[in-house]
C-alpha cells in the first residue's frame, strides 16, 4: 500500500504539473478566438464601429478575465467535472470530448494490443543467442520502420493502396450515405490500424531484443545452458518473466507515443477522431476543447505508466518493496 501511495502521490503532482503547463500553452497561442467565433469580417467590422459588442463576446466567453484567473476558474471546473463550452461547437466540451474519444479508441487499442503481442513475440524470436535469420531478417526492417514518423508511413501506405482503394478506403469512417456498419467502419479503419501497428511494433521490437540478449548474457542463464537446458526451456523459464517488466514499461511508454502518432494519423486518413478534433480546435483557437483533449493525453499517458508500475510490482516483488534491483 506504501508503494501504491506513493506512486498516486507523485503521478498526481505530474498531471497537475502538466495540466498548467498545457492551458498556458493552449491559452499563449497568437489569435484571437473571437475572429473564428464571428468571422474574419464581421470581426473587424465591429472593432470599427461597435468594439462594445465584441467586449461583450469576449467577456460572455470569459476571454476578457486575466490567464490566471482562467486556469483556477478553470481548475476549480475540473475538481466539479465540467469541462467547459466549447467556442467553435456551441456545445458541452465533455459530450465532444467523449463521442471523438470513442473513435480514437476504437483505433488505438487494438493497435497497442496487436503490437504490444507482436514485440514480444518477435522480439524473443529475434533475441536468442546466435546468428538467426529472424534477427537478420527483421531487424534492418523495424529498425528503418522505427526511423520513419507514424504520419510519413501514413502518406506512403496511401501511396501503396490507391488502386485498391475500393477494398481499402483511403479516408473517412464510412462510405458517403451508408449507415454504420462493423464491416464498413473496419475496412476504413485497416489503413490507420496498420500504420500504428506497424511503428509501434518497431519500438517495442527492438526494445524487447535488446532486453532478452542483455539476459541472455546474465550468470544464472549461462548455467543453465551450461547444464544442458535448451535455448527455448530458458527463454520461457528464466529470460521471458525477467524481461516482462521493462517491457511493459516500454509497452506504457510507447502508449504515449503512439497516441500521439495517432493523432496525426487521424488527420492523413480524416478519421473523425481525437486528431481531427484537435486540429480542427487549434485552427478555430477554441481553448476548452484543446485542454480538454490534452488531459484526455495526459490522463491517458499517466494511466498507461501506472499501470505498468503496478504490473512490474506484483511480477517483481523487489520493486514492490523498494528494493535494488540489479
Amino acid at each position: 500500500m506504501a508503494f501504491l501511495r506513493g506512486k498516486l502521490w507523485r503521478y498526481g503532482l505530474c498531471l497537475f504539473f502538466v495540466l498548467a503547463l498545457n492551458f498556458f500553452i493552449v491559452q499563449l497561442m497568437p489569435g484571437d478566438p473571437l475572429v473564428h467565433l464571428v468571422g474574419e469580417e464581421t470581426y473587424f467590422h465591429l472593432e470599427r464601429t461597435n468594439p462594445r459588442a465584441l467586449a461583450d463576446l469576449r467577456a460572455k466567453y470569459g476571454l476578457d478575465r486575466p490567464v490566471a484567473q482562467r486556469f483556477l476558474s478553470s481548475m476549480v471546473q475540473l475538481a466539479r467535472f465540467r469541462l467547459g463550452w466549447s467556442f467553435h461547437y456551441g456545445q458541452p466540451v465533455a459530450q465532444i470530448l467523449l463521442y471523438r474519444l470513442k473513435w480514437t479508441l476504437v483505433l488505438l487499442c487494438p493497435a497497442v494490443f496487436v503490437s504490444s503481442l507482436l514485440g514480444l513475440f518477435l522480439g524473443c524470436l529475434s533475441g536468442r543467442p546466435g546468428g538467426n535469420w529472424a534477427d537478420r531478417a527483421l531487424t534492418p526492417l523495424f529498425l528503418t520502420l522505427y526511423s520513419v514518423p507514424a504520419y510519413c508511413l501514413a502518406f506512403l501506405l496511401l501511396l501503396a493502396f490507391l488502386s485498391f482503394g475500393d477494398f481499402f478506403p483511403l479516408g473517412g469512417m464510412r462510405d458517403p450515405g451508408a449507415g454504420v456498419s462493423i464491416w464498413d467502419v473496419w475496412r476504413h479503419m485497416l489503413l490507420p490500424q496498420a500504420v500504428l501497428v506497424l511503428h509501434a511494433t518497431s519500438y517495442l521490437y527492438v526494445i524487447m531484443r535488446s532486453t532478452v540478449r542483455q539476459i541472455f548474457r546474465e550468470a544464472y542463464v549461462i548455467t543453465a545452458l551450461g547444464k544442458g537446458v535448451k535455448p527455448d526451456g530458458v527463454l520461457l523459464r528464466h529470460v521471458l518473466p525477467n524481461a516482462l517488466p521493462p517491457y511493459a514499461t516500454a509497452v506504457a511508454v510507447n502508449f504515449g507515443f503512439i497516441a500521439g502518432g495517432a493523432l496525426l494519423v487521424e488527420v492523413v486518413f480524416s478519421w473523425q477522431g481525437m486528431g481531427s478534433l484537435m486540429y480542427e480546435a487549434v485552427m478555430a483557437r477554441d481553448y476548452p476543447i484543446l485542454w480538454g483533449c490534452f488531459l484526455v493525453l495526459s490522463l491517458s499517458v499517466i494511466g498507461a505508466n501506472a499501470l505498468a508500475d503496478i504490473f512490474c510490482a506484483a511480477v517483481d516483488p523487489r520493486i514492490r518493496d523498494d528494493r535494488p534491483v540489479s
